[in-house]
């Protein structure tokens, strides 16, 4: 697994909603990307969040890439804008 530098962060996105409030099925093209993850790995520097936790981070961030046929975002801690509780 890879361990980020700096005050740097490795989320994973959460799934996309596949339906509406109203009920209507997207198709996969029509789904926006979702701006939920999931914390994977946290640099020595970052002391406010852990592995596991639930953030919402802005909508154009990071720098995407495939570690064992999964997508993560790397990310500065600055893009995190909350933690879900």
């Amino acid at each position: 697994m890879l361990r980020p530098l700096g005050k740097r962060v490795i989320i994973k996105r959460l799934e996309a909603e596949e339906k509406t409030a109203s009920g209507i099925v997207l198709p996969s093209q029509a789904k926006e990307k979702p701006q939920m993850a999931e914390v994977v790995a946290v640099s020595k520097d970052v002391e406010e969040l852990k592995v596991g936790d639930k953030v919402v981070f802005k909508k154009f961030v990071g720098t995407e890439i495939k570690v064992d046929n999964d997508e993560v975002l790397i990310c500065e801690m600055t893009d995190i804008l909350a933690v879900v509780e």
